[in-house]
Protein backbone atom coordinates (compact mmCIF):
# COMPACT_ATOMS: atom_id res chain seq x y z
CA UNK A 1 0.00 0.00 0.00
CA UNK A 2 1.29 3.76 -0.93
CA UNK A 3 0.30 5.14 2.69
CA UNK A 4 2.98 3.96 4.28
CA UNK A 5 3.54 6.18 7.57
CA UNK A 6 -0.16 7.93 6.98
CA UNK A 7 -1.90 8.56 10.69
CA UNK A 8 -5.51 8.06 10.81
CA UNK A 9 -7.62 9.35 13.61
CA UNK A 10 -10.72 7.91 14.29
CA UNK A 11 -13.73 9.30 16.64
CA UNK A 12 -16.15 6.35 17.43
CA UNK A 13 -17.71 5.92 20.75
CA UNK A 14 -18.49 2.23 20.05
CA UNK A 15 -15.93 0.52 21.65
CA UNK A 16 -16.00 -2.67 19.64
CA UNK A 17 -16.72 -1.10 16.36
CA UNK A 18 -13.40 1.33 17.39
CA UNK A 19 -11.43 -1.35 17.95
CA UNK A 20 -12.45 -3.60 14.75
CA UNK A 21 -11.72 -0.16 12.60
CA UNK A 22 -8.26 0.60 14.51
CA UNK A 23 -7.17 -2.96 14.17
CA UNK A 24 -8.17 -3.48 10.21
CA UNK A 25 -6.19 -0.31 9.25
CA UNK A 26 -3.21 -1.14 11.68
CA UNK A 27 -2.89 -4.44 9.69
CA UNK A 28 -2.82 -2.71 6.64
CA UNK A 29 0.48 -0.14 7.54
CA UNK A 30 -1.56 3.05 8.76
CA UNK A 31 -0.93 4.59 12.21
CA UNK A 32 -4.09 5.37 13.79
CA UNK A 33 -5.53 7.35 16.90
CA UNK A 34 -8.71 5.88 18.34
CA UNK A 35 -10.91 8.19 20.57
CA UNK A 36 -14.22 8.26 22.35
CA UNK A 37 -14.90 11.68 22.24
CA UNK A 38 -14.57 15.10 21.04
CA UNK A 39 -12.34 16.04 23.86
CA UNK A 40 -10.42 13.10 23.44
CA UNK A 41 -10.28 13.57 19.61
CA UNK A 42 -9.27 17.20 20.25
CA UNK A 43 -6.79 15.92 22.31
CA UNK A 44 -5.30 13.93 20.02
CA UNK A 45 -5.68 16.11 16.89
CA UNK A 46 -2.93 18.17 19.36
CA UNK A 47 -1.01 15.84 19.94
CA UNK A 48 -0.34 14.54 16.34
CA UNK A 49 -2.02 16.07 13.47
CA UNK A 50 -3.79 13.05 11.18
CA UNK A 51 -3.37 12.46 8.33
CA UNK A 52 -7.47 11.82 7.52
CA UNK A 53 -10.10 11.20 9.96
CA UNK A 54 -12.75 9.09 10.16
CA UNK A 55 -15.24 10.75 11.92
CA UNK A 56 -18.70 9.06 13.60
CA UNK A 57 -21.15 11.98 14.20
CA UNK A 58 -22.97 10.48 17.07
CA UNK A 59 -20.62 11.02 20.41
CA UNK A 60 -21.48 11.43 24.06
CA UNK A 61 -20.22 15.05 24.50
CA UNK A 62 -21.33 16.24 21.42
CA UNK A 63 -21.54 16.09 17.62
CA UNK A 64 -19.09 15.02 14.89
CA UNK A 65 -20.41 17.88 12.73
CA UNK A 66 -19.39 20.42 15.67
CA UNK A 67 -16.12 18.87 16.30
CA UNK A 68 -15.59 18.42 12.40
CA UNK A 69 -16.42 22.84 11.85
CA UNK A 70 -13.14 23.57 15.04
CA UNK A 71 -10.55 21.24 13.48
CA UNK A 72 -11.30 22.73 10.22
CA UNK A 73 -10.59 25.38 11.02
CA UNK A 74 -7.12 24.69 12.61
CA UNK A 75 -6.38 22.26 9.15
CA UNK A 76 -8.59 23.20 6.35
CA UNK A 77 -6.94 20.57 3.95
CA UNK A 78 -7.73 18.02 6.48
CA UNK A 79 -9.60 14.89 4.55
CA UNK A 80 -12.62 13.73 6.89
CA UNK A 81 -15.27 10.48 6.46
CA UNK A 82 -18.82 11.27 8.62
CA UNK A 83 -19.97 8.01 9.60
CA UNK A 84 -23.35 7.62 11.14
CA UNK A 85 -26.09 4.89 12.12
CA UNK A 86 -28.77 6.65 10.77
CA UNK A 87 -28.27 8.99 8.02
CA UNK A 88 -30.49 11.54 6.27
CA UNK A 89 -29.93 13.79 2.93
CA UNK A 90 -30.17 16.46 5.33
CA UNK A 91 -27.72 15.26 7.34
CA UNK A 92 -25.74 14.44 4.61
CA UNK A 93 -25.61 18.03 3.11
CA UNK A 94 -24.65 19.46 6.06
CA UNK A 95 -21.74 17.53 6.86
CA UNK A 96 -20.13 17.89 2.93
CA UNK A 97 -20.83 21.46 3.34
CA UNK A 98 -18.47 21.49 6.80
CA UNK A 99 -16.12 19.98 4.85
CA UNK A 100 -16.18 16.08 5.00
CA UNK A 101 -15.18 14.57 1.85
CA UNK A 102 -17.75 11.68 2.10
CA UNK A 103 -20.43 10.60 4.18
CA UNK A 104 -21.35 7.02 4.94
CA UNK A 105 -23.72 5.03 6.85
CA UNK A 106 -23.12 1.85 9.26
CA UNK A 107 -22.26 -1.08 9.04
CA UNK A 108 -19.84 0.26 6.62
CA UNK A 109 -17.54 -1.92 4.09
CA UNK A 110 -13.84 -1.73 5.70
CA UNK A 111 -11.96 -2.67 2.25
CA UNK A 112 -13.94 0.02 0.57
CA UNK A 113 -13.07 2.62 3.43
CA UNK A 114 -9.77 1.82 3.08
CA UNK A 115 -9.38 2.69 -0.82
CA UNK A 116 -11.20 5.82 0.28
CA UNK A 117 -8.64 6.70 2.57
CA UNK A 118 -5.62 5.73 0.84
CA UNK A 119 -7.28 8.44 -2.48
CA UNK A 120 -7.93 11.01 0.06
CA UNK A 121 -4.77 11.25 1.10
CA UNK A 122 -2.68 10.28 -1.66
CA UNK A 123 -5.25 13.48 -3.35
CA UNK A 124 -4.31 16.01 -0.48
CA UNK A 125 -0.59 14.70 -0.84
CA UNK A 126 -0.78 15.10 -4.59
CA UNK A 127 -2.38 18.92 -4.17
CA UNK A 128 0.66 19.62 -1.88
CA UNK A 129 3.18 18.60 -4.38
CA UNK A 130 1.58 20.86 -7.09
CA UNK A 131 1.71 23.35 -5.05
CA UNK A 132 5.50 22.37 -3.73
CA UNK A 133 6.32 22.21 -7.94
CA UNK A 134 4.56 25.46 -9.09
CA UNK A 135 6.64 27.47 -6.54
CA UNK A 136 9.87 25.60 -7.34
CA UNK A 137 8.98 27.18 -11.13
CA UNK A 138 8.19 30.62 -9.93
CA UNK A 139 10.79 30.96 -7.82
CA UNK A 140 13.42 28.95 -9.89
CA UNK A 141 16.86 30.65 -9.20
CA UNK A 142 20.15 29.39 -9.52
CA UNK A 143 22.01 29.60 -6.05
CA UNK A 144 25.34 28.48 -7.96
CA UNK A 145 25.44 31.13 -10.82
CA UNK A 146 28.98 31.88 -11.82
CA UNK A 147 32.36 30.03 -13.11
CA UNK A 148 34.18 31.07 -9.74
CA UNK A 149 36.07 28.50 -7.75
CA UNK A 150 34.36 29.85 -4.64
CA UNK A 151 31.21 28.89 -6.05
CA UNK A 152 32.24 25.64 -7.91
CA UNK A 153 33.29 24.97 -4.05
CA UNK A 154 30.54 25.63 -2.49
CA UNK A 155 27.97 23.74 -5.33
CA UNK A 156 29.97 20.40 -4.20
CA UNK A 157 29.39 21.10 -0.36
CA UNK A 158 26.09 21.66 -0.82
CA UNK A 159 25.43 18.94 -2.74
CA UNK A 160 26.38 16.45 -0.94
CA UNK A 161 24.48 17.57 2.11
CA UNK A 162 21.11 18.31 0.60
CA UNK A 163 19.70 14.87 0.55
CA UNK A 164 20.69 14.66 4.46
CA UNK A 165 18.03 15.35 7.16
CA UNK A 166 20.47 17.38 8.95
CA UNK A 167 19.77 20.71 10.26
CA UNK A 168 22.24 22.72 8.42
CA UNK A 169 23.43 26.50 9.34
CA UNK A 170 23.63 29.18 6.28
CA UNK A 171 26.40 31.76 7.16
CA UNK A 172 27.16 34.82 5.29
CA UNK A 173 26.75 38.49 5.11
CA UNK A 174 23.80 40.13 3.96
CA UNK A 175 22.50 39.69 0.62
CA UNK A 176 24.69 36.89 -0.48
CA UNK A 177 21.67 34.75 -1.25
CA UNK A 178 21.31 32.47 1.72
CA UNK A 179 17.32 32.65 1.39
CA UNK A 180 18.08 31.20 -2.32
CA UNK A 181 20.22 28.39 -1.44
CA UNK A 182 17.86 27.24 1.42
CA UNK A 183 14.72 26.43 -0.86
CA UNK A 184 17.28 25.04 -3.16
CA UNK A 185 18.54 22.33 -0.39
CA UNK A 186 14.49 21.93 0.64
CA UNK A 187 14.10 21.23 -3.00
CA UNK A 188 16.53 18.89 -3.26
CA UNK A 189 16.18 16.60 -0.44
CA UNK A 190 13.69 14.16 0.73
CA UNK A 191 11.09 16.38 1.99
CA UNK A 192 10.88 18.08 -1.09
CA UNK A 193 6.93 17.95 -1.66
CA UNK A 194 6.54 19.02 1.59
CA UNK A 195 6.09 22.91 2.44
CA UNK A 196 9.21 25.01 3.37
CA UNK A 197 8.22 27.52 6.12
CA UNK A 198 10.50 30.74 6.92
CA UNK A 199 10.40 33.07 9.11
CA UNK A 200 12.86 36.12 9.88
CA UNK A 201 13.87 36.15 12.90
CA UNK A 202 15.90 40.07 12.73
CA UNK A 203 13.17 42.46 14.31
CA UNK A 204 10.42 40.58 15.81
CA UNK A 205 9.90 41.45 19.80
CA UNK A 206 9.77 37.80 22.29
CA UNK A 207 6.12 37.54 22.51
CA UNK A 208 5.51 37.77 18.78
CA UNK A 209 8.13 35.44 17.80
CA UNK A 210 6.53 32.81 20.06
CA UNK A 211 3.55 33.00 18.55
CA UNK A 212 4.38 33.10 15.19
CA UNK A 213 6.62 29.71 15.41
CA UNK A 214 5.05 27.88 18.23
CA UNK A 215 0.82 29.55 17.79
CA UNK A 216 -1.31 29.94 20.84
CA UNK A 217 -4.39 29.17 22.26
CA UNK A 218 -7.59 30.96 22.51
CA UNK A 219 -7.76 33.05 25.49
CA UNK A 220 -3.71 33.05 25.65
CA UNK A 221 -3.08 36.72 25.73
CA UNK A 222 -5.43 39.97 24.80
CA UNK A 223 -6.06 39.68 21.46
CA UNK A 224 -5.72 36.03 21.20
CA UNK A 225 -9.75 35.75 20.39
CA UNK A 226 -8.96 31.82 18.52
CA UNK A 227 -6.86 29.24 17.89
CA UNK A 228 -3.65 30.15 15.93
CA UNK A 229 -1.41 27.08 14.50
CA UNK A 230 2.18 28.15 14.50
CA UNK A 231 4.32 27.84 11.62
CA UNK A 232 6.37 24.91 12.89
CA UNK A 233 2.96 22.80 12.92
CA UNK A 234 2.81 24.31 9.14
CA UNK A 235 6.31 22.60 8.45
CA UNK A 236 5.61 19.22 9.76
CA UNK A 237 7.08 16.84 7.49
CA UNK A 238 8.66 19.69 5.49
CA UNK A 239 11.52 22.07 6.57
CA UNK A 240 11.50 25.24 8.36
CA UNK A 241 14.08 27.77 7.86
CA UNK A 242 14.36 30.45 10.13
CA UNK A 243 16.19 33.68 8.54
CA UNK A 244 18.62 35.55 11.24
CA UNK A 245 18.62 33.30 13.80
CA UNK A 246 21.23 35.21 15.39
CA UNK A 247 18.67 37.91 15.91
CA UNK A 248 16.39 35.27 17.89
CA UNK A 249 15.70 36.72 21.50
CA UNK A 250 17.47 34.67 24.02
CA UNK A 251 14.18 33.63 25.90
CA UNK A 252 12.94 31.78 22.70
CA UNK A 253 16.02 30.20 22.14
CA UNK A 254 15.65 27.18 24.83
CA UNK A 255 12.56 26.42 22.64
CA UNK A 256 13.93 25.97 20.00
CA UNK A 257 16.72 23.92 20.99
CA UNK A 258 13.80 21.46 22.40
CA UNK A 259 11.80 21.10 18.66
CA UNK A 260 15.25 20.04 17.89
CA UNK A 261 16.29 17.56 19.97
CA UNK A 262 12.89 16.15 21.49
CA UNK A 263 11.25 17.05 18.42
CA UNK A 264 7.92 18.62 20.76
CA UNK A 265 6.48 21.61 21.23
CA UNK A 266 3.72 23.44 23.43
CA UNK A 267 1.39 26.37 21.88
CA UNK A 268 1.33 29.93 24.01
CA UNK A 269 -0.99 28.99 26.68
CA UNK A 270 -1.21 25.60 26.42
CA UNK A 271 -0.17 22.31 28.84
CA UNK A 272 0.26 19.92 26.52
CA UNK A 273 3.11 19.20 24.02
CA UNK A 274 2.56 18.22 20.54
CA UNK A 275 5.23 15.92 18.03
CA UNK A 276 6.10 18.02 14.95
CA UNK A 277 8.36 16.46 12.54
CA UNK A 278 10.46 19.44 10.56
CA UNK A 279 14.26 19.82 9.56
CA UNK A 280 15.64 23.11 10.49
CA UNK A 281 17.83 25.21 7.50
CA UNK A 282 18.99 28.14 9.98
CA UNK A 283 20.93 31.72 8.35
CA UNK A 284 22.61 34.08 9.68
CA UNK A 285 24.65 37.19 9.18
CA UNK A 286 26.16 37.24 12.35
CA UNK A 287 29.17 35.12 14.13
CA UNK A 288 27.17 33.15 16.15
CA UNK A 289 30.76 32.06 17.84
CA UNK A 290 31.24 35.67 18.86
CA UNK A 291 27.44 35.64 19.70
CA UNK A 292 28.04 32.80 22.31
CA UNK A 293 31.21 34.42 23.86
CA UNK A 294 29.14 37.75 24.40
CA UNK A 295 26.14 35.83 25.98
CA UNK A 296 23.95 36.75 23.31
CA UNK A 297 23.38 32.96 21.63
CA UNK A 298 22.92 29.74 23.44
CA UNK A 299 25.59 28.26 23.17
CA UNK A 300 23.97 24.35 23.04
CA UNK A 301 21.49 25.96 20.49
CA UNK A 302 24.65 26.55 17.98
CA UNK A 303 26.25 23.70 18.65
CA UNK A 304 23.04 21.83 17.48
CA UNK A 305 22.24 24.12 15.12
CA UNK A 306 25.76 23.76 12.94
CA UNK A 307 25.65 19.85 12.32
CA UNK A 308 26.20 21.19 9.00
CA UNK A 309 27.73 24.56 8.55
CA UNK A 310 27.86 26.71 4.96
CA UNK A 311 29.59 29.59 4.19
CA UNK A 312 28.00 31.31 1.35
CA UNK A 313 31.04 33.95 -0.40
CA UNK A 314 30.55 37.69 -0.13
CA UNK A 315 30.06 38.68 -3.75
CA UNK A 316 33.53 40.65 -3.55
CA UNK A 317 35.03 37.07 -3.66
CA UNK A 318 33.77 36.29 -6.93
CA UNK A 319 34.41 39.07 -8.94
CA UNK A 320 34.78 36.83 -12.29
CA UNK A 321 30.82 35.78 -11.79
CA UNK A 322 29.60 39.08 -12.04
CA UNK A 323 29.06 39.43 -15.74
CA UNK A 324 27.18 36.31 -15.39
CA UNK A 325 25.21 37.44 -12.59
CA UNK A 326 24.18 40.51 -14.09
CA UNK A 327 22.89 38.80 -17.78
CA UNK A 328 20.89 36.85 -15.68
CA UNK A 329 19.49 39.12 -13.57
CA UNK A 330 18.67 41.94 -16.60
CA UNK A 331 16.72 39.23 -18.54
CA UNK A 332 14.77 38.56 -15.45
CA UNK A 333 13.61 41.58 -14.65
CA UNK A 334 13.17 43.08 -18.32
CA UNK A 335 11.07 39.85 -18.65
CA UNK A 336 9.45 40.69 -15.41
CA UNK A 337 8.15 43.95 -15.88
CA UNK A 338 7.67 43.22 -19.47
CA UNK A 339 9.89 45.54 -20.64
CA UNK A 340 12.12 45.10 -24.10
CA UNK A 341 15.27 43.23 -24.37
CA UNK A 342 18.19 44.66 -22.66
CA UNK A 343 21.72 44.17 -22.35
CA UNK A 344 24.58 46.05 -20.42
CA UNK A 345 27.54 47.29 -22.59
CA UNK A 346 31.10 46.27 -21.39
CA UNK A 347 31.59 49.74 -19.70
CA UNK A 348 28.78 49.15 -17.66
CA UNK A 349 29.88 45.76 -16.82
CA UNK A 350 33.47 46.71 -16.08
CA UNK A 351 31.91 49.59 -13.58
CA UNK A 352 29.94 46.54 -11.84
CA UNK A 353 33.03 44.66 -11.30
CA UNK A 354 35.17 47.75 -10.03
CA UNK A 355 32.62 47.78 -6.88
CA UNK A 356 33.35 46.36 -3.59
CA UNK A 357 29.23 45.46 -3.17
CA UNK A 358 28.55 45.42 0.65
CA UNK A 359 25.05 44.82 -0.24
CA UNK A 360 26.45 41.87 -2.17
CA UNK A 361 24.23 40.24 -4.80
CA UNK A 362 20.68 41.66 -3.39
CA UNK A 363 22.55 44.93 -3.89
CA UNK A 364 23.76 43.83 -7.23
CA UNK A 365 20.05 43.48 -8.31
CA UNK A 366 18.53 46.67 -6.99
CA UNK A 367 20.96 48.35 -9.23
CA UNK A 368 20.28 46.06 -12.21
CA UNK A 369 16.66 46.78 -11.31
CA UNK A 370 16.91 50.55 -10.82
CA UNK A 371 19.20 50.48 -14.39
CA UNK A 372 16.51 48.29 -16.23
CA UNK A 373 13.35 51.02 -15.01
CA UNK A 374 15.84 54.22 -16.09
CA UNK A 375 17.09 52.69 -19.37
CA UNK A 376 15.21 54.62 -22.74
CA UNK A 377 16.72 51.70 -25.15
CA UNK A 378 18.01 47.82 -25.04
CA UNK A 379 21.73 48.99 -24.34
CA UNK A 380 22.41 49.50 -20.30
CA UNK A 381 25.50 52.20 -20.21
CA UNK A 382 26.89 52.77 -16.88
CA UNK A 383 25.07 56.09 -16.44
CA UNK A 384 22.45 53.54 -15.53
CA UNK A 385 24.68 52.22 -12.58
CA UNK A 386 23.73 53.98 -9.10
CA UNK A 387 25.99 57.22 -7.78
CA UNK A 388 27.46 54.77 -5.61
CA UNK A 389 29.14 52.53 -7.99
CA UNK A 390 30.16 55.02 -10.14
CA UNK A 391 31.78 57.59 -7.67
CA UNK A 392 33.34 55.25 -5.38
CA UNK A 393 34.10 52.82 -7.93
CA UNK A 394 37.64 52.91 -7.78
CA UNK A 395 37.90 53.22 -3.87
CA UNK A 396 35.44 50.93 -3.36
CA UNK A 397 37.62 48.45 -1.77
CA UNK A 398 39.31 50.21 0.12
CA UNK A 399 35.88 52.09 1.50
CA UNK A 400 34.71 48.51 2.39
CA UNK A 401 38.14 47.49 4.37
CA UNK A 402 37.67 50.90 6.26
CA UNK A 403 34.50 49.64 6.98
CA UNK A 404 35.02 46.74 8.30
CA UNK A 405 38.30 47.70 10.18
CA UNK A 406 35.67 50.79 11.77
CA UNK A 407 33.55 47.96 12.91
CA UNK A 408 36.03 45.39 13.88
CA UNK A 409 37.42 48.09 16.57
CA UNK A 410 33.86 48.34 18.10
CA UNK A 411 32.90 46.45 20.91
CA UNK A 412 29.56 45.06 19.66
CA UNK A 413 28.83 41.40 18.22
CA UNK A 414 26.22 43.14 16.04
CA UNK A 415 28.70 45.35 14.50
CA UNK A 416 31.50 42.96 14.20
CA UNK A 417 29.35 40.63 12.41
CA UNK A 418 28.03 42.87 9.87
CA UNK A 419 31.24 45.03 8.67
CA UNK A 420 29.51 46.16 5.64
CA UNK A 421 26.88 48.60 7.21
CA UNK A 422 27.11 52.55 7.12
CA UNK A 423 27.60 53.87 10.09
CA UNK A 424 24.79 56.35 11.23
CA UNK A 425 22.57 57.38 8.43
CA UNK A 426 19.86 59.38 8.83
CA UNK A 427 16.77 58.30 7.77
CA UNK A 428 13.02 59.53 7.44
CA UNK A 429 10.23 57.31 7.41
CA UNK A 430 6.74 58.66 6.53
CA UNK A 431 3.33 56.37 7.23
CA UNK A 432 0.35 56.74 8.94
CA UNK A 433 0.07 53.25 10.69
CA UNK A 434 2.06 53.19 13.56
CA UNK A 435 2.47 49.61 13.91
CA UNK A 436 4.50 49.65 10.42
CA UNK A 437 6.16 52.74 11.22
CA UNK A 438 7.24 52.10 14.43
CA UNK A 439 8.42 48.28 13.29
CA UNK A 440 10.38 50.12 10.52
CA UNK A 441 11.86 52.40 12.83
CA UNK A 442 12.79 49.24 15.38
CA UNK A 443 14.21 47.09 12.22
CA UNK A 444 16.43 50.03 10.49
CA UNK A 445 17.89 51.58 13.88
CA UNK A 446 19.17 47.78 15.23
CA UNK A 447 20.75 47.77 11.31
CA UNK A 448 22.71 51.21 12.40
CA UNK A 449 20.17 53.80 10.99
CA UNK A 450 19.13 56.80 13.08
CA UNK A 451 15.58 57.17 11.94
CA UNK A 452 12.85 59.71 12.32
CA UNK A 453 9.63 59.00 11.72
CA UNK A 454 6.51 60.86 10.70
CA UNK A 455 2.55 60.04 10.67
CA UNK A 456 1.60 63.31 8.56
CA UNK A 457 2.95 65.46 5.34
CA UNK A 458 3.20 68.28 8.02
CA UNK A 459 5.33 66.49 10.95
CA UNK A 460 7.51 65.32 7.58
CA UNK A 461 7.88 68.98 5.84
CA UNK A 462 8.79 69.68 9.65
CA UNK A 463 11.46 67.31 10.13
CA UNK A 464 12.61 67.80 5.73
CA UNK A 465 13.20 71.92 6.93
CA UNK A 466 15.79 71.04 9.86
CA UNK A 467 16.99 67.84 8.99
CA UNK A 468 19.79 66.46 5.47
CA UNK A 469 18.60 62.74 5.49
CA UNK A 470 20.55 60.12 3.48
CA UNK A 471 17.32 58.30 2.29
CA UNK A 472 12.89 59.32 2.56
CA UNK A 473 11.12 56.22 2.75
CA UNK A 474 6.92 57.24 2.80
CA UNK A 475 3.75 55.93 1.84
CA UNK A 476 1.86 57.29 -1.10
CA UNK A 477 -1.17 57.32 0.92
CA UNK A 478 -1.05 58.80 4.48
CA UNK A 479 -4.78 59.42 5.18
CA UNK A 480 -7.95 57.96 3.93
CA UNK A 481 -8.91 61.34 2.07
CA UNK A 482 -5.69 61.79 0.36
CA UNK A 483 -4.46 59.19 -1.87
CA UNK A 484 -0.89 60.48 -2.73
CA UNK A 485 -0.14 62.54 -0.10
CA UNK A 486 3.27 60.61 -0.09
CA UNK A 487 4.19 62.45 -3.68
CA UNK A 488 3.92 65.44 -1.76
CA UNK A 489 6.23 64.16 1.32
CA UNK A 490 8.49 63.22 -2.11
CA UNK A 491 8.10 66.81 -3.96
CA UNK A 492 9.62 68.08 -0.53
CA UNK A 493 12.16 66.09 -0.27
CA UNK A 494 13.73 66.47 -3.29
CA UNK A 495 13.78 69.90 -3.13
CA UNK A 496 14.99 70.46 0.27
CA UNK A 497 17.50 67.57 0.09
CA UNK A 498 18.54 67.31 -3.49
CA UNK A 499 20.94 64.58 -2.54
CA UNK A 500 18.63 62.39 -0.04
CA UNK A 501 17.25 58.98 -2.36
CA UNK A 502 13.23 58.47 -1.87
CA UNK A 503 11.76 55.55 -2.22
CA UNK A 504 7.59 55.40 -2.39
CA UNK A 505 5.59 52.67 -0.92
CA UNK A 506 2.59 51.85 -2.25
CA UNK A 507 0.09 48.93 -2.07
CA UNK A 508 -1.26 50.18 -5.94
CA UNK A 509 0.89 50.34 -8.65
CA UNK A 510 0.46 51.37 -12.24
CA UNK A 511 2.32 52.35 -15.62
CA UNK A 512 0.73 55.82 -14.95
CA UNK A 513 2.08 55.88 -11.35
CA UNK A 514 5.48 54.73 -12.11
CA UNK A 515 6.10 57.49 -14.76
CA UNK A 516 4.65 60.40 -12.25
CA UNK A 517 7.57 58.73 -9.51
CA UNK A 518 10.05 59.38 -12.20
CA UNK A 519 9.47 62.83 -13.26
CA UNK A 520 9.29 63.34 -9.36
CA UNK A 521 12.91 62.14 -8.87
CA UNK A 522 11.40 59.09 -6.61
CA UNK A 523 14.39 56.40 -7.00
CA UNK A 524 12.59 53.70 -6.04
CA UNK A 525 9.01 52.45 -6.15
CA UNK A 526 8.35 49.50 -3.72
CA UNK A 527 5.48 47.33 -3.80
CA UNK A 528 3.80 46.61 -0.32
CA UNK A 529 3.81 44.47 1.27
CA UNK A 530 7.70 43.56 0.98
CA UNK A 531 9.86 42.10 3.88
CA UNK A 532 11.67 44.33 6.04
CA UNK A 533 15.06 43.14 5.28
CA UNK A 534 14.34 43.63 1.19
CA UNK A 535 13.38 47.61 2.08
CA UNK A 536 16.50 47.92 3.99
CA UNK A 537 18.21 46.11 0.73
CA UNK A 538 17.23 48.93 -1.16
CA UNK A 539 18.28 51.69 1.19
CA UNK A 540 21.80 50.54 1.39
CA UNK A 541 21.94 49.86 -2.31
CA UNK A 542 20.63 53.78 -3.29
CA UNK A 543 22.51 54.98 0.08
CA UNK A 544 25.74 53.71 -0.68
CA UNK A 545 28.20 52.56 1.46
CA UNK A 546 29.72 56.24 2.81
CA UNK A 547 29.54 57.04 6.28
Amino acid sequence: MALAKARILLVEDDATIRAAVASFLRVHGLEVDAAASCAAAEEAFRAHVPDAMLLDQVLPDGSGIDLLRRLKSVAPGLPVVMLTGHGSIELAVRAIKEGAEQFLTKPIDMPAVLVLIERMVLNERQRRHQLASRSRERDSIDPFLGRSRVMANLADEVRRIAAADSTVLLQGETGTGKGVLAKWIHQQGSRADEALVDLNCAGLSKDLLESELFGHEAGAFTGAARVKPGLIEGAHRGSLFLDEIGDMDPVVQPRVLKVLDERRFRRVGDVRDRQVDVRLIAATHRDLAVAVQDGAFRSDLFFRISTLTVVVPPLRDRVEDIPLLADHLVERIARDMGRHRAHLTPEAVVTLQEYAWPGNVRELRNVIERAVLLSQNEQIGRACAPQAATSNRRRGRSAYRRARCTSASSGSASNRSNPSRPAMQRLLVVDDEAGVREGMKRYLERRGYVVDCAARVSKAMAFLAKVRYAAVITDLQLSAGEAAEGLAVAVEARRLCSAARIILLTGHSSDALSVVARRLGVDALVHKPRPLREIEGIIHALVGDAA
